[in-house]
Protein backbone atom coordinates (compact mmCIF):
# COMPACT_ATOMS: atom_id res chain seq x y z
CA UNK A 1 0.00 0.00 0.00
CA UNK A 2 1.18 3.50 -0.87
CA UNK A 3 -1.02 5.95 1.01
CA UNK A 4 -1.34 9.67 0.26
CA UNK A 5 -3.80 12.27 1.52
CA UNK A 6 -5.19 14.97 -0.76
CA UNK A 7 -6.47 18.23 0.73
CA UNK A 8 -8.69 20.55 -1.28
CA UNK A 9 -10.86 23.56 -0.50
CA UNK A 10 -13.03 25.14 -3.14
CA UNK A 11 -14.30 28.60 -3.91
CA UNK A 12 -17.39 28.24 -1.71
CA UNK A 13 -15.15 27.67 1.32
CA UNK A 14 -17.86 25.67 3.06
CA UNK A 15 -15.64 22.65 3.69
CA UNK A 16 -12.14 21.23 3.40
CA UNK A 17 -12.06 17.93 1.53
CA UNK A 18 -9.58 15.42 2.95
CA UNK A 19 -9.26 12.05 1.24
CA UNK A 20 -6.92 9.10 1.65
CA UNK A 21 -5.86 7.22 -1.47
CA UNK A 22 -3.87 4.11 -2.20
CA UNK A 23 -1.65 5.11 -5.13
CA UNK A 24 0.32 1.86 -5.35
CA UNK A 25 0.74 -0.10 -8.58
CA UNK A 26 -0.24 2.89 -10.73
CA UNK A 27 -3.74 2.78 -9.26
CA UNK A 28 -5.91 5.32 -7.47
CA UNK A 29 -8.18 3.77 -4.86
CA UNK A 30 -10.16 5.91 -2.42
CA UNK A 31 -9.68 4.44 1.05
CA UNK A 32 -11.43 7.03 3.22
CA UNK A 33 -12.72 10.59 3.05
CA UNK A 34 -13.73 13.39 5.37
CA UNK A 35 -15.49 16.69 4.69
CA UNK A 36 -14.26 19.14 7.32
CA UNK A 37 -16.43 22.20 7.93
CA UNK A 38 -14.66 25.53 7.56
CA UNK A 39 -14.65 27.56 10.77
CA UNK A 40 -17.31 30.20 10.05
CA UNK A 41 -15.21 33.21 11.03
CA UNK A 42 -12.27 31.96 8.98
CA UNK A 43 -14.47 31.51 5.93
CA UNK A 44 -15.86 35.03 6.34
CA UNK A 45 -12.37 36.53 6.62
CA UNK A 46 -11.21 34.67 3.52
CA UNK A 47 -14.25 35.79 1.54
CA UNK A 48 -13.60 39.39 2.57
CA UNK A 49 -9.94 39.13 1.58
CA UNK A 50 -10.74 37.67 -1.83
CA UNK A 51 -13.44 40.25 -2.58
CA UNK A 52 -11.43 43.26 -1.44
CA UNK A 53 -8.09 42.25 -3.01
CA UNK A 54 -6.41 44.20 -0.18
CA UNK A 55 -5.07 43.20 3.21
CA UNK A 56 -2.66 44.19 5.91
CA UNK A 57 0.27 41.95 6.69
CA UNK A 58 -1.00 40.95 10.13
CA UNK A 59 -4.36 39.78 8.73
CA UNK A 60 -2.67 37.94 5.87
CA UNK A 61 -0.25 36.11 8.14
CA UNK A 62 -3.02 35.23 10.58
CA UNK A 63 -5.24 33.80 7.84
CA UNK A 64 -2.38 31.81 6.31
CA UNK A 65 -1.62 30.21 9.67
CA UNK A 66 -5.25 29.64 10.71
CA UNK A 67 -6.00 27.98 7.40
CA UNK A 68 -2.91 25.78 7.63
CA UNK A 69 -4.05 24.63 11.07
CA UNK A 70 -7.55 23.92 9.71
CA UNK A 71 -6.07 21.83 6.91
CA UNK A 72 -4.08 19.91 9.52
CA UNK A 73 -7.24 19.36 11.58
CA UNK A 74 -9.01 17.97 8.51
CA UNK A 75 -6.21 15.48 7.87
CA UNK A 76 -6.02 14.52 11.54
CA UNK A 77 -9.77 13.89 11.78
CA UNK A 78 -9.60 11.73 8.67
CA UNK A 79 -6.88 9.51 10.15
CA UNK A 80 -8.49 9.39 13.60
CA UNK A 81 -11.94 8.47 12.32
CA UNK A 82 -10.52 5.68 10.19
CA UNK A 83 -7.98 4.53 12.82
CA UNK A 84 -5.18 4.90 10.32
CA UNK A 85 -1.57 4.77 11.46
CA UNK A 86 0.04 8.00 10.20
CA UNK A 87 3.29 6.14 9.67
CA UNK A 88 1.61 4.40 6.74
CA UNK A 89 0.98 7.70 4.96
CA UNK A 90 3.76 8.82 2.66
CA UNK A 91 2.65 12.44 2.28
CA UNK A 92 -0.13 14.98 2.12
CA UNK A 93 -0.73 16.96 -1.06
CA UNK A 94 -2.35 20.31 -0.25
CA UNK A 95 -3.69 22.60 -2.95
CA UNK A 96 -4.20 25.53 -0.56
CA UNK A 97 -6.85 28.21 -0.88
CA UNK A 98 -6.44 30.42 -3.92
CA UNK A 99 -6.86 34.05 -2.95
CA UNK A 100 -5.59 35.57 -6.20
CA UNK A 101 -4.68 34.15 -9.59
CA UNK A 102 -3.05 36.53 -12.07
CA UNK A 103 -1.15 34.62 -14.78
CA UNK A 104 -1.40 37.62 -17.14
CA UNK A 105 -0.01 40.11 -14.66
CA UNK A 106 3.47 41.62 -15.23
CA UNK A 107 5.13 39.66 -13.77
CA UNK A 108 2.60 36.81 -13.54
CA UNK A 109 1.74 35.27 -10.18
CA UNK A 110 -0.72 33.07 -8.35
CA UNK A 111 -1.22 32.93 -4.60
CA UNK A 112 -2.55 30.08 -2.47
CA UNK A 113 -2.50 30.16 1.33
CA UNK A 114 -2.80 27.55 4.10
CA UNK A 115 0.70 27.32 5.58
CA UNK A 116 2.11 23.85 4.76
CA UNK A 117 4.56 24.20 7.65
CA UNK A 118 1.54 24.02 9.98
CA UNK A 119 0.12 21.01 8.13
CA UNK A 120 3.37 19.09 8.41
CA UNK A 121 3.98 20.12 12.03
CA UNK A 122 0.50 19.38 13.37
CA UNK A 123 -0.06 16.14 11.44
CA UNK A 124 3.42 14.68 11.62
CA UNK A 125 3.12 13.85 7.92
CA UNK A 126 5.38 15.14 5.13
CA UNK A 127 3.44 17.75 3.17
CA UNK A 128 3.79 18.86 -0.44
CA UNK A 129 2.18 22.19 -1.38
CA UNK A 130 2.46 25.35 -3.49
CA UNK A 131 2.16 23.48 -6.78
CA UNK A 132 1.04 26.27 -9.07
CA UNK A 133 3.84 28.80 -8.73
CA UNK A 134 6.52 26.58 -10.29
CA UNK A 135 4.46 26.26 -13.45
CA UNK A 136 4.04 30.07 -13.48
CA UNK A 137 7.82 30.44 -13.08
CA UNK A 138 8.24 28.19 -16.12
CA UNK A 139 6.08 30.52 -18.19
CA UNK A 140 2.78 28.70 -17.70
CA UNK A 141 -0.66 29.73 -16.51
CA UNK A 142 -0.31 27.76 -13.28
CA UNK A 143 -3.66 26.15 -14.12
CA UNK A 144 -5.27 23.86 -14.77
CA UNK A 145 -2.98 21.25 -13.18
CA UNK A 146 -5.47 18.38 -12.88
CA UNK A 147 -5.15 17.34 -16.57
CA UNK A 148 -1.92 15.46 -15.75
CA UNK A 149 -3.88 13.36 -13.25
CA UNK A 150 -6.74 12.92 -15.72
CA UNK A 151 -4.27 11.67 -18.31
CA UNK A 152 -2.66 9.22 -15.89
CA UNK A 153 -5.91 7.62 -14.75
CA UNK A 154 -8.75 8.43 -17.14
CA UNK A 155 -7.34 8.18 -20.67
CA UNK A 156 -8.75 5.50 -22.98
CA UNK A 157 -7.20 3.82 -26.01
CA UNK A 158 -10.67 3.36 -27.50
CA UNK A 159 -12.60 6.55 -26.87
CA UNK A 160 -11.94 10.27 -27.21
CA UNK A 161 -12.76 11.68 -23.79
CA UNK A 162 -13.28 15.03 -22.15
CA UNK A 163 -12.94 15.29 -18.39
CA UNK A 164 -15.01 18.27 -17.29
CA UNK A 165 -14.37 19.68 -13.84
CA UNK A 166 -17.06 22.10 -12.69
CA UNK A 167 -15.81 23.91 -9.63
CA UNK A 168 -16.05 27.65 -9.11
CA UNK A 169 -14.33 27.82 -12.49
CA UNK A 170 -14.92 25.07 -15.04
CA UNK A 171 -12.08 23.42 -16.92
CA UNK A 172 -11.78 20.67 -19.51
CA UNK A 173 -9.13 18.10 -20.29
CA UNK A 174 -9.19 16.69 -23.82
CA UNK A 175 -7.89 13.10 -23.90
CA UNK A 176 -7.78 11.63 -27.39
CA UNK A 177 -7.69 7.89 -27.96
CA UNK A 178 -4.65 8.47 -30.17
CA UNK A 179 -1.88 8.36 -27.58
CA UNK A 180 0.48 10.24 -29.89
CA UNK A 181 -1.63 13.38 -29.74
CA UNK A 182 -0.80 16.01 -27.15
CA UNK A 183 -3.13 16.54 -24.21
CA UNK A 184 -4.97 19.84 -24.16
CA UNK A 185 -7.04 21.57 -21.53
CA UNK A 186 -7.97 24.98 -20.18
CA UNK A 187 -10.40 26.92 -18.01
CA UNK A 188 -13.63 27.40 -19.95
CA UNK A 189 -14.92 30.18 -17.67
CA UNK A 190 -17.41 30.27 -14.81
CA UNK A 191 -18.68 27.02 -13.37
CA UNK A 192 -20.35 27.57 -10.01
CA UNK A 193 -18.75 30.85 -8.89
CA UNK A 194 -21.35 33.28 -10.24
CA UNK A 195 -24.20 30.95 -9.26
CA UNK A 196 -22.89 30.69 -5.70
CA UNK A 197 -22.28 34.43 -5.34
CA UNK A 198 -25.73 35.32 -6.71
CA UNK A 199 -27.35 32.78 -4.41
CA UNK A 200 -25.44 34.15 -1.43
CA UNK A 201 -26.45 37.72 -2.27
CA UNK A 202 -30.16 37.06 -2.82
CA UNK A 203 -30.97 33.96 -0.75
CA UNK A 204 -28.24 34.16 1.86
CA UNK A 205 -27.35 30.59 0.91
CA UNK A 206 -23.87 29.47 -0.15
CA UNK A 207 -25.19 27.69 -3.25
CA UNK A 208 -28.35 26.87 -5.18
CA UNK A 209 -29.00 23.27 -4.11
CA UNK A 210 -29.74 21.06 -7.12
CA UNK A 211 -30.14 24.25 -9.16
CA UNK A 212 -33.76 24.41 -7.96
CA UNK A 213 -33.84 28.22 -7.78
CA UNK A 214 -32.47 28.51 -11.32
CA UNK A 215 -34.99 25.92 -12.49
CA UNK A 216 -37.79 28.16 -11.17
CA UNK A 217 -36.56 31.09 -13.27
CA UNK A 218 -36.67 31.93 -16.96
CA UNK A 219 -33.79 32.53 -19.34
CA UNK A 220 -32.97 36.15 -20.16
CA UNK A 221 -31.71 35.58 -23.68
CA UNK A 222 -30.53 39.17 -24.20
CA UNK A 223 -28.40 39.12 -21.07
CA UNK A 224 -26.98 35.71 -21.97
CA UNK A 225 -25.81 36.94 -25.35
CA UNK A 226 -24.17 39.96 -23.72
CA UNK A 227 -22.31 37.77 -21.21
CA UNK A 228 -21.02 35.59 -24.02
CA UNK A 229 -19.25 38.55 -25.64
CA UNK A 230 -16.59 38.71 -22.89
CA UNK A 231 -13.12 38.67 -24.44
CA UNK A 232 -11.99 35.71 -22.34
CA UNK A 233 -14.02 33.30 -24.45
CA UNK A 234 -12.33 34.29 -27.69
CA UNK A 235 -8.81 33.85 -26.27
CA UNK A 236 -7.00 30.73 -27.53
CA UNK A 237 -5.62 28.19 -25.04
CA UNK A 238 -3.54 28.00 -22.97
CA UNK A 239 -5.62 30.16 -20.66
CA UNK A 240 -6.87 30.17 -17.10
CA UNK A 241 -9.03 32.42 -14.99
CA UNK A 242 -10.55 32.71 -11.52
CA UNK A 243 -13.13 34.41 -9.33
CA UNK A 244 -10.93 37.50 -9.14
CA UNK A 245 -12.17 38.05 -12.71
CA UNK A 246 -15.57 36.34 -12.91
CA UNK A 247 -17.47 37.70 -9.92
CA UNK A 248 -20.43 39.93 -9.10
CA UNK A 249 -18.35 43.05 -9.75
CA UNK A 250 -17.74 41.73 -13.28
CA UNK A 251 -21.47 41.06 -13.63
CA UNK A 252 -22.34 44.67 -12.75
CA UNK A 253 -21.02 45.89 -16.11
CA UNK A 254 -24.10 44.33 -17.72
CA UNK A 255 -27.64 45.71 -17.35
CA UNK A 256 -29.42 43.62 -14.72
CA UNK A 257 -33.13 44.41 -14.77
CA UNK A 258 -34.86 41.12 -14.16
CA UNK A 259 -36.05 38.94 -11.30
CA UNK A 260 -33.17 37.41 -9.31
CA UNK A 261 -34.34 33.87 -10.12
CA UNK A 262 -34.27 34.71 -13.83
CA UNK A 263 -30.70 35.96 -13.48
CA UNK A 264 -29.81 32.69 -11.74
CA UNK A 265 -31.34 30.73 -14.59
CA UNK A 266 -29.38 32.84 -17.08
CA UNK A 267 -26.10 32.47 -15.21
CA UNK A 268 -26.61 28.71 -15.18
CA UNK A 269 -27.18 28.72 -18.93
CA UNK A 270 -24.10 30.91 -19.29
CA UNK A 271 -21.96 28.22 -17.64
CA UNK A 272 -23.60 25.54 -19.77
CA UNK A 273 -23.08 27.43 -23.01
CA UNK A 274 -19.44 28.37 -22.42
CA UNK A 275 -18.60 24.78 -21.43
CA UNK A 276 -20.43 23.35 -24.44
CA UNK A 277 -18.77 25.76 -26.89
CA UNK A 278 -15.34 24.90 -25.49
CA UNK A 279 -15.98 21.18 -26.01
CA UNK A 280 -17.42 21.68 -29.50
CA UNK A 281 -14.45 23.80 -30.56
CA UNK A 282 -11.56 21.94 -28.96
CA UNK A 283 -12.81 18.34 -28.75
CA UNK A 284 -14.53 17.96 -32.08
CA UNK A 285 -14.46 14.15 -32.07
CA UNK A 286 -15.47 13.70 -28.44
CA UNK A 287 -17.14 10.37 -27.62
CA UNK A 288 -17.52 10.71 -23.86
CA UNK A 289 -17.73 13.53 -21.31
CA UNK A 290 -17.04 12.67 -17.67
CA UNK A 291 -18.00 15.32 -15.14
CA UNK A 292 -16.47 15.93 -11.72
CA UNK A 293 -16.50 18.74 -9.15
CA UNK A 294 -19.40 20.30 -7.27
CA UNK A 295 -21.28 21.09 -10.46
CA UNK A 296 -21.91 17.38 -10.94
CA UNK A 297 -24.48 17.66 -8.11
CA UNK A 298 -26.37 20.59 -9.62
CA UNK A 299 -29.26 18.70 -11.21
CA UNK A 300 -30.45 21.62 -13.31
CA UNK A 301 -26.94 22.33 -14.60
CA UNK A 302 -26.35 18.67 -15.46
CA UNK A 303 -29.67 18.40 -17.30
CA UNK A 304 -28.80 21.51 -19.27
CA UNK A 305 -25.42 20.12 -20.29
CA UNK A 306 -26.94 16.81 -21.30
CA UNK A 307 -29.50 18.60 -23.44
CA UNK A 308 -26.88 20.85 -25.00
CA UNK A 309 -24.41 18.05 -25.80
CA UNK A 310 -26.66 15.02 -26.18
CA UNK A 311 -25.97 14.59 -29.89
CA UNK A 312 -22.24 14.83 -29.44
CA UNK A 313 -21.22 12.47 -26.66
CA UNK A 314 -22.11 10.22 -23.78
CA UNK A 315 -22.34 12.34 -20.61
CA UNK A 316 -21.87 10.94 -17.13
CA UNK A 317 -19.73 11.44 -14.03
CA UNK A 318 -16.27 10.18 -13.11
CA UNK A 319 -17.87 7.62 -10.81
CA UNK A 320 -17.86 5.34 -13.87
CA UNK A 321 -14.08 5.76 -14.02
CA UNK A 322 -13.60 4.78 -10.39
CA UNK A 323 -13.38 8.15 -8.61
CA UNK A 324 -16.49 9.93 -7.30
CA UNK A 325 -16.89 13.50 -8.64
CA UNK A 326 -16.41 15.17 -5.26
CA UNK A 327 -13.01 13.54 -4.67
CA UNK A 328 -11.28 13.89 -8.05
CA UNK A 329 -9.44 17.11 -7.18
CA UNK A 330 -8.29 15.77 -3.82
CA UNK A 331 -7.06 12.66 -5.64
CA UNK A 332 -5.23 14.85 -8.15
CA UNK A 333 -3.28 16.71 -5.47
CA UNK A 334 -2.49 13.51 -3.59
CA UNK A 335 -1.06 12.18 -6.86
CA UNK A 336 0.79 15.43 -7.54
CA UNK A 337 2.47 15.06 -4.14
CA UNK A 338 3.59 11.58 -5.19
CA UNK A 339 4.95 12.96 -8.46
CA UNK A 340 6.95 15.58 -6.59
CA UNK A 341 8.46 13.12 -4.13
CA UNK A 342 9.42 10.84 -7.03
CA UNK A 343 11.03 13.77 -8.90
CA UNK A 344 8.51 13.52 -11.73
CA UNK A 345 6.76 16.39 -13.53
CA UNK A 346 3.29 17.38 -12.37
CA UNK A 347 2.26 19.80 -15.09
CA UNK A 348 1.63 19.35 -18.80
CA UNK A 349 3.28 22.14 -20.76
CA UNK A 350 0.85 21.84 -23.69
CA UNK A 351 -1.98 22.57 -21.25
CA UNK A 352 -0.55 25.38 -19.14
CA UNK A 353 1.76 26.94 -21.73
CA UNK A 354 4.87 26.38 -19.61
CA UNK A 355 8.23 26.07 -21.34
CA UNK A 356 8.62 22.51 -20.04
CA UNK A 357 7.09 19.77 -17.96
CA UNK A 358 8.54 20.34 -14.53
CA UNK A 359 8.49 19.09 -10.94
CA UNK A 360 5.96 21.11 -8.94
CA UNK A 361 5.58 22.08 -5.31
CA UNK A 362 7.64 22.46 -2.18
CA UNK A 363 8.31 19.62 0.26
CA UNK A 364 7.82 20.17 3.99
CA UNK A 365 9.20 17.09 5.81
CA UNK A 366 7.45 15.62 8.82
Amino acid sequence: MTYYIGLMSGTSMDAIDAALFDLSNNGCKLIASHSHAFPHKLSQKLQQLIRSETFNLRDFGTLDTELGRSFAEAANQLTQQQHIDKKQITAIGSHGQTIFHAPDNTPPFTLQIGDPNCISQFTGITTVADFRRRDIAAGGQGAPLVPAFHNAFFRSAQYNRVILNIGGIANITVLTADQSQAISGFDTGPGNCLLDDWSQQHLNLPYDKNGSWAAAGSLNEKLLQQLLTDNYFSLPPPKSTGREYFNLHWLKQYPISDKPKNIQATLTQFSIETIARAIETHATNCDEVYICGGGAFNTYLMQGLEGRLERRAKITTTTELGVAPEWVEAAAFAWLAKQTLENKPGNIATVTGASENTILGGIYPA
